[in-house]
């Protein structure tokens, strides 16, 4: 079973940095408490270490 990632916006973006607003965007987040589920690979690893300060983050088994 492939593991993935569930992504939740849970800090807003107003006043950051324009990269880490562009990394929120690109993982699919555009509202505060929304939730997206990504493969869990590196590139998604890498954005959301990124902006690790501003989402919430739970591994799934799907």
């Amino acid at each position: 079973m492939a593991k993935k990632l569930e992504v939740t916006l849970t800090r807003s973006i107003i006043g950051r940095p324009e990269n880490q607003r562009v990394t929120v965007k690109t993982l699919g987040l555009r509202k505060m408490h929304q939730t997206v589920v990504h493969q869990d690979n590196a590139a998604i690893r890498g954005m959301v270490g990124k902006v690790s300060h501003l989402v919430t983050v739970k591994e799934i088994d799907a």
